[in-house]
C-alpha cells in the first residue's frame, strides 16, 4: 500500500466472514475526507429488524458498506452474512470506479468512487505491471501479461478473490491481441475472448486472425474462428456486447484517413458463420485516433479522438458514438473548455466505461474527466492525490463495477 504525505486514513476494514468465496478485504485508504458527517444510528438500530436493515445497507455505496461494518458488532455480522450478499446482488448497479495507474512499471495507483467523489488506495491482485492487458465486466476484471500473453487471471478487485486461467490456444506469439470479458449478471457465468492477429510471413498485406473463447462453466478454451485478412489487421481493442464480440481492425495498405479503421463483429451464441468475417465490416464515422469500444448497458459505444481535416494525426476533439444497427450515431462531443482543461493533449489518451459512465484521461497527466450518458453531463473528478514526477511519466487506467457478491 502506497502512503503519501498529507493523506487522511479512515478505517482499516477487515471483514472476516463475508462469505466463504470472498477473501479478506484489504485496507482501503480514503484520500480526501470531506468532513465527519456521522449521525446517531441508535434509534434505527433498535427499531429495524435484521432483514430490513440488511436491505437498507445493501443500497449503500461499497465504501460506506465497509464503514457500516465497523459501527457495531450487529452491523458487522449483517454485512458479513451470506444473506446480505444475496440482498446486495439484487442491487441493480454500483456506479463504476476508475483505477488510475500511477507508475509505468508497478501496478500501483488509486481508485475513484464517483458516488462519494473520493479516491481510495487499493492493491490489485495478480497483475504484475501496469502495461498488462485488462478487461472488465460486472465486478470481475481479467488481466493478461503483455510478454508471453499466456498468463491470464480473472479477479474481483474488491474482495481480492481470483482464479488463474489455462493458457489460450492458437499462436504462441501474436503481433496483436485483443482481450475482452463478459459476465452474466444472473448466473455469474463469464466468457473471456481473445482475438489474435499475426502477419503472414513475407506478406505485409495479409494477416492471420483467430478468435478464442473461454467458458467459465466448462473451464476450457475453444478456437471459434480463423481467417486471413487482406489489407486489414486486428489490434488490441475488443468488447463483448449483447452476445456479440466486436473488435476494431486497421488498414495495412494506407488509404484515406477516414478509411483506415473499421469494426468487425462475431456472434458468440452461434460461434460459427457462413460468410467471411470481413463481410460484417462497419466503417468508423470519421478519421479516429485512440478508438475505444465499450459496453454501456448492452449498447456498443465507441470513444475516439477526431482528427483535423488536413492533419488527421492531430486531435481537434473527442467524440462519443453509439452503434445503431450498422450506423454510428454521435451522441456527445467533448466541450472545448474540457478539451483545453487537459493542458497539453497528446494524440493518445485513455478511455474506459460501463453502465452510464465514461472516463477519459490524458496519458500525460492524472486529470480525469467523467461523462454521464444518462444525464448528458461532463465533469471533472476530484483531483487524484498524485503529482507528475518527471516529464515522460505516463498515466493510464481502467474502470470496473465494484461488487461484493461475485467471484471468478
Amino acid at each position: 500500500m502506497m502512503i503519501m504525505d498529507g493523506e487522511t486514513s479512515w478505517i482499516n476494514h477487515c471483514i472476516d466472514d463475508m462469505a466463504r468465496g470472498i477473501n479478506e478485504f484489504d485496507s482501503f485508504l480514503e484520500l480526501s475526507d470531506e468532513g465527519n458527517k456521522e449521525a446517531s444510528t441508535l434509534s434505527v438500530d433498535l427499531i429495524l429488524p435484521d432483514d430490513l436493515l440488511e436491505r437498507i445497507l445493501a443500497y449503500l455505496p461499497i465504501a460506506s458498506i465497509f464503514r457500516a461494518g465497523c459501527v457495531c458488532r450487529r452491523w458487522h455480522e449483517i454485512v458479513s452474512s451470506r444473506r446480505f450478499l444475496w440482498n446486495f446482488s439484487n442491487v441493480l448497479s454500483q456506479k463504476p470506479w476508475y483505477f488510475m495507474f500511477t507508475s509505468s512499471d508497478e501496478p500501483i495507483g488509486y481508485a475513484y468512487d464517483p458516488i462519494l467523489r473520493k479516491w481510495y488506495g487499493i492493491e490489485l491482485p495478480c497483475i504484475e505491471t501496469s502495461n498488462w492487458f485488462i478487461a472488465s465486466s460486472y465486478g470481475l476484471v481479467c488481466f493478461m501479461d503483455n510478454d508471453s500473453r499466456s498468463e491470464l487471471y480473472v479477479c474481483n478487485p474488491i474482495s481480492k478473490s481470483w482464479k488463474k486461467l489455462e493458457e489460450p490456444p492458437g499462436l504462441k506469439f501474436s503481433d496483436y491481441s485483443a482481450l475482452s470479458l463478459s459476465v452474466d449478471r444472473v448466473s455469474h457465468r463469464y466468457t473471456v475472448s481473445m482475438v489474435k492477429s499475426k502477419q503472414v510471413t513475407g506478406n505485409f498485406f495479409q494477416w492471420e486472425l483467430s478468435i478464442h473463447i473461454y467458458d467459465s462453466d466448462t473451464m476450457m478454451w475453444v478456437t471459434s474462428w480463423k481467417e486471413v485478412l487482406t489489407g486489414w489487421r486486428a489490434g488490441d481493442e475488443s468488447i463483448i456486447c449483447d452476445g456479440v464480440l466486436y473488435f476494431l481492425i486497421y488498414a495495412t495498405g494506407g488509404g484515406a484517413p477516414e478509411n483506415r479503421h473499421g469494426l468487425i463483429s462475431f456472434n458468440l451464441s452461434s460461434r460459427s458463420s457462413h460468410a467471411l468475417l470481413i463481410k460484417s465490416f462497419i466503417p468508423v464515422p470519421c478519421a479516429l485516433t485512440c478508438g475505444r469500444l465499450m459496453n454501456l448497458k448492452e449498447k456498443l459505444v465507441m470513444v475516439g479522438g477526431i482528427g483535423k481535416q488536413d492533419r488527421p494525426d492531430i486531435i481537434k476533439g473527442i467524440g462519443i458514438w453509439v452503434l445503431n444497427g450498422k450506423e454510428w450515431q454521435e451522441v456527445a462531443r467533448m466541450p472545448h473548455k474540457f478539451f483545453q482543461g487537459f493542458g497539453e493533449f497528446d494524440d493518445v489518451f485513455a478511455s474506459s466505461g460501463t453502465d452510464d459512465l465514461i472516463y477519459i484521461q490524458s496519458y500525460g497527466a492524472p486529470s480525469l474527466l467523467v461523462y454521464d450518458m444518462n444525464l448528458k453531463q461532463w465533469r471533472w473528478s476530484h483531483k487524484c492525490p498524485v503529482t507528475k514526477r518527471f516529464p515522460l511519466q505516463l498515466f493510464t487506467g481502467f474502470c470496473f463495477e465494484p461488487r461484493l457478491e461475485i467471484a471468478p
